[in-house]
């Protein structure tokens, strides 16, 4: 298919123009104009365009891309060396935000709760991206920490009592620590991100609110890969997602 009506469509089955974000969703590497492969992978590190080289890649589909707000500007160093390889090869480069996070289908949050049997009632904080529910019947936050542990393949920092009866669980992926005090308010007895700051131990423990950080890159991983195959699917596109491991 061609670059430009790939590029469209994304944008609109994502809602791009509805999310505030840090970076520009979208196209943000140009390449060739025809597109019969992709790579998807969580972020555009030089070794995912590395692999995407040498899979033969038009295209290469992430979660964390380039250019984001408040970033050194100059093309230097690792910068130039990644921007250098998706010029050269004349790669594409596809890369969304918020919008994948949020998105009802193949979104992070929701293809987390799909990975977690998490309860999926509703959404919650800002731009609606985090979402929450509650277990018809409580478990205990060790049985719900294992749970992470196994179907993530990563052990989880935990803070709270293992005993603790989860109901209400609230979750955002990735670096979104930040959101606590929205499912303290939501009566989460729960909350599990990717990653936690030395603050956020005071908070969960003042609040009662038991904290699961199971990994950035470890709750990211299921959005990309289910766009990269839902655009395989509707599309007949070579489809191949790469994870790269990363133990933040």
């Amino acid at each position: 298919m061609q670059r430009a009506e790939l590029e469209n469509y994304l944008n609109q089955y994502l809602e791009v123009g509805r999310f505030r974000d840090y970076c520009p969703n979208g196209l943000q590497v140009e390449g060739r104009a025809e597109i019969r492969s992709i790579v998807s992978g969580v972020s555009a590190s030089l070794d995912l365009l590395t692999a995407a080289r040498e899979h033969g890649a038009d295209a290469v589909l992430v979660h964390h891309g380039y250019f984001w707000r408040g970033e050194e500007p100059r093309v230097t160093g690792t910068r130039r060396a990644r921007l250098a390889l998706l010029l050269a090869q004349d790669i594409n480069l596809f890369a969304y935000h918020l919008p994948l996070d949020a998105h009802a289908e193949v979104g992070n949050n929701v293809q987390l709760a799909c990975v977690l049997d998490l309860p999926v009632d509703g959404r919650f904080c800002e731009q609606d991206i985090a979402m929450h529910g509650a277990f018809e019947t409580p478990l205990a936050l060790g049985v719900l920490a294992q749970r992470v542990h196994e179907r993530l393949g990563r052990a989880p920092q935990v803070i709270g009592r293992a005993d603790r009866l989860i109901r209400r669980v609230a979750w955002c992926t990735g670096a979104a620590q930040g959101y606590l005090e929205d499912a303290v308010r939501l009566g989460a007895d729960a909350y599990i991100t990717g990653e936690i700051s030395e603050q956020t131990v005071h908070l969960a423990r003042e609040a009662d609110v038991a904290f699961i950080a199971a990994g950035h890159h470890a709750t990211e991983r299921y959005g990309i890969r289910a766009l990269g195959e839902h655009l395989a699917a509707r599309f007949g596109l070579a489809h191949r997602f790469i994870d790269l491991e990363n133990p933040v």
